[in-house]
């Protein structure tokens, strides 16, 4: 999975979550997707891997 298809991913989790809750902000998912983003980074830096792989691995979970 490269980046274009991870935020698409995400885009898409976005919406779906909008229209369930319409009570959740972009805010609240801007924080979500920064969450994400420093997950992938500490775990890129306890694993060695690149973002990519990490993405890769959890995408065939």
């Amino acid at each position: 999975m490269n980046e274009d298809q991870f935020k698409g991913k995400w885009n898409q989790v976005k919406g779906k979550f909008k229209q369930e809750y319409a009570d959740v902000t972009d805010d609240d998912l801007m924080y979500a997707e920064g969450k994400s983003d420093e997950l992938l980074g500490r775990l890129q830096e306890k694993t060695g891997k690149t973002k990519e792989e990490l993405k890769d691995q959890i995408d065939k979970w």
